[in-house]
């Protein structure tokens, strides 16, 4: 297991090419251990998340942004498989709806941002609006770098306000996502999940990746840091995910409230 800041973008010095996306340093021992290890992790997210809820005042918001098959859906499973699904919340951003688009980008981002004492995972985010409209060339680089001026103060408005963001992009190489899809049309279960616009996306990938590297650059704050995910091992992502919201749920030092005083007084009788 590797020290969790050397996943951590510095905008100052920052390559996707510094990254292997088939890196597997956070898996240690054998499948059964790295199973045990999710296991026991996910029970510790589960814990700090009960005490964040019943705190209500904070709230926590986790982005996971990746090429398509990079594995967001996977994640929610295993990172969260032991979690009571009160006080956590899943938001999907689709294609946006006429009504969407009749509104400035960010108007149907803030609609999901987590509450006092909720915990809300973007699959996908706000920052499709500077990553697909920008490879398909929908904006051009003065309005791309104006929406990288938004979204931080839009994120730095969340943090002022309670909310704590960790932002991860799932690294998946060229190669992999092949398999992936693959897969995806090979196995009558997942063939539902296969979309042929993932193919015209896919011959566009030099200008993903340079789009994200720009993107992810530009909106690496202190406030909101990326963090690059190597996921070609769904197993490393889950267990480096998991550890990133762990570590980040333990230094908010969650408390539960205090029961009123008047509490101390009240026997249940029969």
């Amino acid at each position: 297991m590797a020290n969790l800041d050397q996943y951590r973008v510095n905008p100052k010095k920052f390559s996707l090419k510094d990254y292997n996306p088939g890196d597997k340093t956070e898996r240690e021992g054998s499948k059964e251990q790295n199973t045990l290890d999710l296991s026991t992790l996910a029970s510790e997210i589960n814990t700090l998340q009960d005490i964040l809820h019943a705190e209500g005042k904070r709230k926590v918001l986790l982005i996971l942004q990746g090429m398509d098959a990079c594995g967001k859906d996977g994640t929610v499973r295993h990172v969260f498989s032991e979690c009571d699904p009160l006080g956590i919340r899943l938001a999907s951003f689709k294609v946006p709806s006429s009504d969407e688009l009749a509104h400035d980008y960010l108007w149907r981002v803030h609609q999901q941002v987590p509450k006092a004492g909720e915990l809300v995972i973007f699959n996908r985010s706000h920052y499709e609006d500077v990553l697909i409209v920008k490879v398909n060339d929908w904006i051009n680089d003065e309005e791309c770098k104006r929406r990288y001026a938004q979204i931080n103060d839009f994120e730095r408005l969340l943090t002022e306000t309670g909310t704590t963001i960790i932002k991860c992009f799932l690294y998946i190489s060229k190669e992999e996502q092949k398999e992936r899809l693959q897969e995806r049309l090979d196995d009558p279960a997942k063939t539902w999940k296969f979309n042929p616009t993932d193919l015209k996306q896919r011959a566009m990938w030099p200008k993903y990746m340079q789009a994200y590297e720009q993107a992810i650059k530009a909106t690496s704050t202190d406030h909101a840091p990326w963090y690059i995910v190597p996921a070609d091992s769904k197993t490393n992502r889950n267990l480096l995910i998991s550890r990133l919201l762990l570590n980040t749920l333990r230094n908010m030092k969650l408390k539960f409230p205090p029961a009123p005083a008047d509490y101390k007084s009240i026997i249940i009788e029969n």
